[in-house]
């Protein structure tokens, strides 16, 4: 840790200044290589998961161990709970958000969580960022995983007096039984206002998955009668925590730094990751590996649907700029909020639970711009430094990157430099997407060929119909 402090104080001697003394600031120009090694399976890393210590050369997950809720197979246990929870009087429908949630806590991201909250948990999580465990130690949860319930069904399962319902799916299958649970109010204002800063309208989660929701909260114990697919041809990247940890243990790595993004690579990109595991070495670290983690959850209509997103992936792979030696490929499973600082604790709280001990993050991460206001909605610096002070993410080293850029004179992305900057070029993802939309090529060195591609192949493929801001990604099958 000494090792890896004072390589951040060389880098960034400003924000080591900033972190206060009780935590290592690890601070490095962003990650490495990717690799496609996504092989969904149970076995060995369903067993690993299921209350069972991770291995010691891994960062413990948060409560010390990996919560898995999937029902096993064995002794046919899957079918007994499937049975069980048909024969259940109350039935909760799921849309599609409420289901990528369950997906995210069956597999152990939101680890000590066992089910969606009730309203102690609710309650920590939007006034303190973070809920305390079964062993007292406060554990960062930044952002409330509940599922809204409608009134009349709430007074229905009221008078029953029932303790468990079965939680369904569109065409009323069941997918899991919620257990000992607890109704309370759905304060929709209280909670947006604290989860985004404001209560402005156009907020892309809000008018998904809060506005129209129930007026109530209902929390519980889970059993997931099986695990989550979505049937898109993508299921094999959607590694769970302990899958991931089993191919990081496989690989030997000494180190994981996990890269979210929810855009396409560029060249920009693969620099920063390029150069951290770089200086990983240098700090003396053998084999460091990227956890590459693109956000394959509800994302808003303008941003390139995650089946794009894989392709172009997939591209930068084939074409060497990224290295897949080094690099794993998966797909985190949670939706986007795009709630600036206070989501990207989330971010980072949940790749702890995969393994990763190193987190890098960028400039506005979880940002978006303000919905009604020719602004960005947070300022780009906050993600970063409330990082490096969230409660509950004491063991992670944050990796704020620095900033790539076009070089024009070497026709490259390259780390921008103050003392010529009249030399860089910075492409937003505005202006990339208007270049793909327009069919235009971008300056060359600014992304892979087949990966640009692909962006416009994507781009081509919208209609102008009124419904094509509509288009929709993979739900749960």
């Amino acid at each position: 840790m000494a090792m890896q402090a004072a390589f951040a104080a060389s880098m960034f001697p400003q924000l080591a200044q900033r972190r206060g003394s009780d935590r290592a600031v690890v601070v490095a120009p962003p990650a490495p290589a990717p690799v496609r090694v996504a092989m969904r399976s149970g076995g060995a890393a369903a067993a690993a998961a299921r209350g069972v210590r991770c291995r010691a050369s891994l960062i413990e997950p948060d409560g010390g161990r990996l919560v898995e809720l999937v029902v096993p197979e064995e002794g046919g246990r899957r079918e007994a709970a499937r049975r069980e929870a048909a024969a259940l009087a109350h039935r909760v429908r799921l849309g599609r958000v409420e289901t990528e949630w369950l997906h995210v806590l069956s597999e152990g991201w939101a680890s000590p969580l066992r089910g969606f909250m009730r309203e102690a948990e609710f309650l920590q999580a939007l006034h303190f960022n973070a809920i305390r465990g079964g062993d007292g130690a406060m554990v960062n949860m930044s952002v409330p995983i509940v599922l809204p319930l409608g009134d009349a069904q709430r007074r229905a399962i009221e008078a029953s007096g029932a303790r468990r319902v079965a939680l369904v799916d569109a065409a009323d299958r069941p997918l899991a039984v919620l257990s000992d649970i607890e109704i309370y109010k759905h304060n929709k204002e209280e909670r947006i206002a604290r989860t985004w800063g404001t209560t402005a309208p156009g907020l892309p989660y809000v008018d998904e998955a809060i506005t129209n929701a129930g007026d109530w909260l209902i929390g519980g114990d889970l059993e997931v009668i099986e695990p989550i697919k979505y049937n898109d041809g993508l299921d094999q990247y959607r590694l769970s925590p302990a899958q991931l940890r089993e191919e990081f243990a496989r690989r030997n790595a000494d180190a994981v730094f996990a890269f979210q993004l929810r855009n396409p690579v560029h060249n920009g990109h693969a620099l920063l990751m390029t150069d951290t595991r770089k200086r990983l070495l240098e700090m003396g670290y053998k084999n460091p590996v990227l956890l590459l983690h693109p956000l394959g959850g509800f994302t808003k209509a303008d941003d390139v649907p995650l089946s794009w997103r894989m392709k172009q992936h997939e591209k930068v792979l084939e074409e060497g700029v990224l290295n897949p030696e080094s690099t794993v490929v998966a797909i985190f499973p949670s939706p986007m909020h795009y709630a600036g600082p206070t989501e990207v604790q989330w971010h980072a709280k949940a790749r702890i639970n995969a393994g990763a001990n190193f987190y890098i993050v960028g400039r506005d991460p979880a940002g978006m711009g303000h919905p009604t206001e020719k602004r960005d909605l947070y300022d780009a610096d906050h993600g970063k430094k409330v990082l490096s002070m969230a409660p509950g993410l004491e063991k992670l080293n944050i990796l704020p990157f620095k900033v790539a850029a076009y070089d024009t004179k070497q026709k490259k992305m390259d780390f921008f430099d103050p003392s010529r900057k009249d030399d860089f070029l910075f492409i937003s993802g505005t202006k990339m997407r208007t270049l793909a939309k327009n069919r235009q090529s971008p300056p060359d060195g600014f992304m892979c060929p087949g990966g640009w591609k692909v962006l416009v192949e994507y781009y081509d493929s919208l209609t102008p119909s009124a419904d094509s801001s509509k288009l929709r990604e993979a739900v749960a099958a």
